[in-house]
């Protein structure tokens, strides 16, 4: 039978991490302001929500991120500047990030991990069901996997996690789930969770990628959560508790994703991003994959 559960509106972005990775570039600006062609990677996240039909957004932020505010807000001084060249086109651009979503925003004062983050957002959502967007991970408009989660979740109830099948080698840098099929071929029914454990120690090669889909419950259970990998208070060890014991906020699905995921936290993946997504656009494409050839063959012929 398929219950009915509490509508989700409303979105939560964490963005308050350091940017290590990419500095200097990150030195003054927030890592989500980075361009992804010519969008920072931090709207596609928002894009995303507003498209699952969240246009209620939270995101928490830190010191040095005000730009991530400034983007979303308005800018008179630069619209009237291109109204009065008549450039419409670029006028459209600028004003569709303010008119995204309704935005809001807390401080997370200390960086004590994506859990706390997670917290941080708890006077906000209230006592409803929510999604969590993490900007590393940008997922294409064209495989809805953020929809696909609310849908899950307004059919079990609980909380639903967003996963891909990874190498085995490879999943020391995710978290990994132990999981159980269900009669969807696209759900698991989570049992356990580990972060980022060795290879030889996971439970399986399904990975947590940067979506989820969480009960309010997992805001008393993270109050609760001691610090783990990193001394960090970690997301994925309330979920563990939230999957061991239905009682606590209902069970823990995942949605195995298969589609088109780009990684914008690492240097080089990042690099790919922003060729795949140029080589896919209509107005740059052409020209960009022509000269991508040449340089490629050129390449491969001076080596």
């Amino acid at each position: 039978m398929i219950q009915s559960h509490p509508r989700i509106s409303k979105a939560v972005i964490p963005a308050a991490g350091l940017g290590t990775r990419f500095l200097p570039a990150t030195k003054a600006t927030p890592k989500e302001m980075l361009p992804v062609v010519d969008k920072p990677a931090i709207q596609y996240v928002v894009e995303e929500a507003v498209a699952s039909g969240l246009d209620d957004v939270l995101m928490v932020t830190g010191r040095n991120k005000r730009p991530l505010e400034d983007h979303f807000d308005r800018n008179y001084e630069l619209e009237s500047a291109l109204e009065k060249k008549g450039d419409a086109d670029r006028l459209a651009k600028v004003q569709e990030s303010s008119d995204l979503a309704t935005m809001h925003y807390v401080r997370q004062g200390d960086p004590r991990g994506l859990g706390h983050a997670v917290l941080c957002a708890a006077p906000h959502v209230g006592d409803e069901p929510f999604a969590v967007l993490l900007g590393d991970d940008l997922i294409d408009p064209r495989d809805p996997l953020l929809r696909r989660m609310i849908e899950v979740q307004e059919q079990h109830g609980g909380s639903v996690v967003a996963l891909m099948e990874v190498a085995p080698e490879q999943i020391h840098l995710y978290g990994s789930a132990a999981v159980e099929t269900t009669e969807d071929s696209d759900v698991v029914r989570v049992s356990g969770l580990v972060e980022k454990p060795d290879p030889a120690d996971a439970p399986s090669n399904c990975a947590i990628i940067g979506r989820y889909v969480l009960d309010p419950a997992v805001f008393d259970v993270l109050r609760r959560t001691e610090p783990g990998r990193g001394g960090e208070i970690q997301l994925t060890d309330a979920l563990q508790q939230l999957a061991a014991d239905e009682k606590i906020g209902g069970p823990v699905h995942g949605v195995v994703f298969k589609g088109r995921r780009y990684d914008t936290g690492d240097r080089g993946d990042y690099l790919r991003a922003i060729v795949r997504l140029a080589c896919e656009r209509e107005d740059l494409g052409p020209d960009f994959r022509a000269w991508l050839r040449r340089y490629v063959t050129e390449e491969m012929q001076e080596r």
